[in-house]
């Protein structure tokens, strides 16, 4: 039997363990959400909508239980309140447009023919939810897939173990049936076992390209659908006419925000050469003033990264890049514990041959480079194997429609960063996966097309 450790990056103790199913255990778990699914599908969309939507609010009220408990699991400062906001946000999003999302698509009636596209449930879909935001990244597809009438298996990483655990708690005791919505502990050869047997009808992974490519191979041959959302390395370009201060902040806090490890957080930034020194400056003040320390510390702006393996990756990127010549300009923190606990870095005279400004980082560190035009700015920002967000900074909006047209990217934000519009397909491109979450293309990927195309007779 494997044991699943959540080891706290506060100071390295075990924070929560459980016992990953065996094989048997999760088939059986599997077949009573598979056995269970179709009469969840049959009932109306409003009665799907309002147990999901309860569910959530149960997690609401479990807040004061869920924000320490992040803190310990993965390093996350209690100061800024947990994920509750941007759960309830995505979710009350998709509740909302669930009757269009999901109706019929209607081509024609007429005395001979009547045709029309349904929306029909995948069946069981699996969600792999990751550890960095693990309330947030797991109602992106849990929310919409049950209320489409689909039933789902969450399982979450092992670095927030509990938080899996927590979801199914609060959905069962609002009235979601347990065999619609399972929290499965597993280990990784358990799940890949499970999707070659082709027991999922959809699958939905949020992490690493290595993991996303064990998903697809696991699931080679299946036809089952994969959706991922990988890797990135997200661009910020801010522009001569920028609003230079709002820029600097917003940049620099989706740079080093809950340590760097968010999704589509900034890992580097190309400044107009007229602003360059002035944009090093402001960040270097911004990120001098950070308070690096335990998050269960209402003073901690800065927590511990949520392993220590995650803060020597950084830590090797950014000694290989000062070796390469580039300029380091945050003194280390006396708080930097050589582990988990990782001073943020600002680097400049960095290079596309550094695998900081290549590699994702997924850590407090963030390059800057200056540019020339809007031409250099746009290759630098394509030269890269991800495509999650790109960041544009100018009063000209058709400016930044036109550089965003040729960007390789799945969203395009302009005077802003590091957000998840529900309304908006959050997707991306290259490395960073294929597959679409929330907004109405969010219901069609959980779903899947049926068309009728029915004759009538006439007397």
């Amino acid at each position: 039997m494997t044991a699943l450790r959540c080891i706290s990056p506060i100071d390295g103790s075990v924070f929560a363990e459980r016992t990953a199913l065996d094989l048997s255990e999760a088939r059986a778990q599997i077949s009573r959400l598979k056995a269970a699914q179709s009469a969840w599908a049959a009932r109306p969309i409003a009665e799907r909508v309002e147990l999901v939507m309860a569910g959530v609010a149960a997690i609401g009220a479990m807040n004061d239980q869920i924000v320490p408990e992040l803190a310990r699991m993965m390093g996350r400062p209690i100061r800024y309140g947990g994920e509750f906001g941007g759960f309830n946000e995505r979710a009350s999003y998709m509740a909302g447009i669930a009757e269009d999302a999901l109706a019929d698509i209607e081509i024609s009636e007429d005395d001979q023919f009547k045709r029309y596209i349904k929306r029909i449930p995948h069946g069981v879909v699996f969600v792999v939810a990751p550890w960095n935001y693990p309330y947030m990244t797991a109602i992106n597809t849990v929310a919409p897939a049950l209320i489409a009438g689909n039933t789902v298996a969450l399982k979450h990483a092992t670095q927030t173990l509990l938080v899996g655990e927590r979801m199914a708690e609060a959905f069962h005791s609002a009235g979601v049936p347990k065999e619609v919505f399972a929290n499965l502990f597993l280990d990784h050869e358990t799940t890949s076992a499970l999707i070659a047997e082709n027991v999922f009808d959809f699958i939905n992974f949020t992490g690493s390209v290595g993991g996303g490519k064990a998903m697809e191979r696991a699931a080679a041959g299946t036809f089952t659908g994969v959706g991922t959302e990988l890797g990135g390395k997200d661009p910020g370009y801010v522009m001569e006419d920028a609003d230079l201060d709002a820029a600097v902040e917003t940049l620099i806090d989706g740079a080093m925000f809950n340590s760097g490890q968010c999704c589509c957080g900034i890992e580097r930034i190309y400044v107009h050469e007229s602003l360059i020194d002035a944009f090093v400056d402001k960040a270097i003040a911004i990120v001098g003033n950070y308070k690096l320390g335990n998050p269960l510390d209402g003073a901690t702006t800065l927590g511990p990264m949520a392993n220590t393996r995650f803060a020597e990756e950084v830590r090797a990127q950014i000694a290989e890049a000062v070796d390469a010549g580039a300029v380091a300009h945050i003194e280390t923190f006396p708080e930097d514990d050589g582990g988990a606990y990782l001073t943020p870095q600002i680097l400049t005279n960095v290079t596309h041959d550094m695998r900081v400004m290549r590699d994702e980082s997924f850590g407090p560190v963030v390059g800057i480079m200056p540019v020339k035009d809007d031409a250099e700015a746009i290759s630098l920002m394509n030269d890269s194997a991800f495509g999650l967000t790109a960041s544009l900074w100018t009063q000209d909006l058709g400016r930044a429609e036109r550089i965003g047209y040729q960007l390789e990217t799945g969203t395009v934000f302009m005077n802003r960063a590091d957000y998840l519009d529900p309304a908006l397909c959050w997707t991306g491109c290259k490395n960073t996966g294929r597959g679409g979450g929330l907004s109405a293309i969010g219901y069609h990927n959980l779903t899947r097309p049926k068309s009728f195309h029915l004759k009538k007779v006439t007397p």
